[in-house]
């Protein structure tokens, strides 16, 4: 990608910033290759800090880091969720459709994040380190109606995790893509189809990532597509609930999917 370079000389600042301000460094979302020469400034978190991710239905995520940071991806608007309460720290917007960018829902006065500008128009470049949380963005392309459009990846480091929100992606990665999102270690992605990858490419992703937690992501209650999904070589496991805390000491050693309990009693396509 054109914008290639320029990303990854914001990932480079993004991590000397981080070194210097919280005198620690995450584990490594970025490539290792992209921060050569500055290894001296990297060093793990203390072990057993937990994350919490809740999943409300669609593409929206509730991200909480050990330190209480709240971060918010893509709200709905009604769509046959329900609607929650929320209070973050931090929104963001991934694509600018109604059922991605209702940051109205968003208690407080929260720092609002767009991978995109111009309502859609051009992508936004975000690389930012948010109280204990470093957050950067991967444009991606999103399947339309007529054509691809454009959309935004988020990236999270928090820790001692690498979360990433794929958006919602259309195609795998591409190797520029993959530079720029690095090490992941729990992936978002969606798996419905339409306006998103569908089962089939997401399970392509998922190998390029090679993360060691998935949650599937954008398929309301087609419990089809959810099953062509986890028919593959991975373990899957059902939660009673929309949430589950993880640290980097608690990983699985192998991928391994996890599908929260959300309810649905409606649709609204987007």
């Amino acid at each position: 990608m054109k914008r290639k370079s320029l990303f990854i000389s914001f990932a480079v600042v993004a991590v000397i910033w981080a070194g210097l301000w919280l005198n620690e460094i995450h584990a490594a979302c970025r490539n290792p290759n992209l921060v050569q020469g500055f290894e001296p400034l990297i060093r793990r978190v203390a072990t057993s800090r937990f994350a919490e991710i809740k999943w409300f239905g669609h593409a929206f995520f509730q991200i909480t880091s050990s330190a209480g940071t709240r971060i918010l991806t893509d709200p709905f608007r009604r769509m046959g969720y329900p609607m929650p309460e929320v209070w973050p720290h931090v929104v963001t917007v991934g694509k600018e459709t109604r059922n991605h960018s209702n940051v109205a829902l968003a208690n407080g006065n929260p720092l609002i994040l767009r991978g995109l500008t111009s309502w859609g128009g051009e992508w936004n470049e975000i690389n930012t380190l948010f109280r204990d949380v470093l957050i950067y963005n991967v444009p991606i392309h999103v399947r339309a109606p007529i054509e691809f459009i454009r959309g935004t990846a988020f990236v999270f480091e928090l820790d001692g995790l690498c979360i990433c929100h794929t958006g919602d992606i259309g195609e795998p990665f591409n190797e520029d893509q993959l530079d720029l999102i690095g090490n992941v270690d729990i992936l978002l992605v969606p798996i419905g189809g339409s306006y998103t990858m569908g089962p089939d490419k997401a399970k392509k992703v998922v190998a390029q990532i090679q993360p060691k937690i998935v949650v599937p992501m954008h398929y309301y209650n087609n419990g089809s597509i959810l099953r062509r999904f986890l028919d593959g070589p991975y373990p899957a496991r059902f939660l009673d609930t929309n949430a589950f805390s993880m640290s980097s000491d608690t990983l699985p050693r192998a991928t391994e999917i996890i599908i929260p309990k959300v309810a649905w009693h409606g649709w609204d396509d987007d």
